[in-house]
């Protein structure tokens, strides 16, 4: 049985993933300017989302799984980057929102590295 912060990363990457196909327009947003085919990519990740959620709560797959989910959440760290960029000039709080998810990715890859250890 997964530990109960195990359980939490997959809820977290299974609600995420389901957004990136429910409403994709604010994923695409943020996708770095120089990558092309954006909708693609939002699918792309959001599958990959999909797939470490359900790795992570099986003990055959939660070493794969949060090792995958801890690539997937420094390969997504540009779109952040690109985020937090293009709100440089935002009203305070937008802009609070985007540079906050930067330091935060510290953190959540710790986490999906913990759970990998489980």
């Amino acid at each position: 049985m997964p530990s109960a912060t195990t359980k939490g990363l997959s809820v977290l990457f299974g609600v995420l993933g389901t957004l990136h196909f429910v409403r994709p327009e604010p994923f695409e947003a943020i996708v770095p300017k120089m990558l092309p085919r954006k909708k693609e990519l939002v699918y792309a990740s959001g599958v990959a989302e999909l797939a470490c959620a359900a790795g992570l709560l099986h003990p055959r797959t939660r070493r794969l799984a949060g090792l995958a989910s801890a690539g997937l959440l420094v390969a997504l760290l540009p779109a952040n980057v690109q985020m937090a960029a293009d709100l440089r000039h935002a009203p305070p709080r937008a802009r609070a929102i985007a540079y906050a998810r930067l330091p935060l990715q510290l953190p959540l890859i710790r986490w999906a590295l913990k759970a990998a250890r489980e």
